[in-house]
């Protein structure tokens, strides 16, 4: 069959984006998920919570766009993004916020990036990717942190991995902890 190219879609567009941020309360959560102390697949998934009580180290910064409907001849949702922040404070980095938005049919947008977030919206959460080692960040130094996003026949998933201001390496490597299957 022929795509319609002219027919409304409900969803236009959609964009994830992200900031570092220090949440206590969550790292000391996945510290905790086993008695004899954290497994080392803890930090190489994504967490979906509801993140309250944390400092955003800077502003929320665009990571990931999609628009549909897709008419490339050569469809590849892969992405890969480096983003640059910037301390105002010293405090310990856990690991970045994930955010989300919709643009749905004409102007209407659903979201939950924290300038943007739809009122009453509670069916989605931010995600949480945290890092294996929290570090010390102080004000005015850099944060520079590579995500991508990795699609093969079965499974898409997402890496991580901070290179300033205290390299570590990739989170989620091939896939290897957290993945989401695609269907066939």
């Amino acid at each position: 069959p022929q795509p319609i190219h002219n027919s409304a879609k409900a969803v236009v567009s959609t964009q994830s984006t992200g900031a570092p941020i220090m949440c206590r309360r969550v790292y000391n959560n996945i510290l905790k998920q086993n008695p004899d102390g954290p497994s080392p697949e803890s930090f190489h998934m994504g967490y979906v919570v509801r993140l309250k009580n944390v400092w955003v180290f800077d502003k929320v910064k665009p990571c990931f766009t999609f628009r549909h409907p897709n008419h490339a001849a050569v469809m590849d949702n892969s992405r890969h993004i480096s983003l640059e922040f910037t301390s105002d404070i010293e405090a310990l980095l856990h690991g970045f916020a994930g955010y989300f938005d919709a643009h749905l049919y004409k102007d209407i947008l659903i979201s939950i990036h924290p300038d943007t977030h739809s009122p009453d919206m509670f069916s989605w959460f931010p995600m949480f990717f945290p890092l294996k080692v929290a570090t010390l960040v102080r004000p005015g130094e850099r944060i520079l942190v590579d995500f991508w996003r990795v699609v093969d026949n079965v499974k898409v998933w997402y890496e991580w991995a901070l290179s300033e201001p205290q390299p570590q390496p990739i989170h989620n490597s091939e896939g290897s902890t957290y993945w989401i299957g695609l269907f066939s």
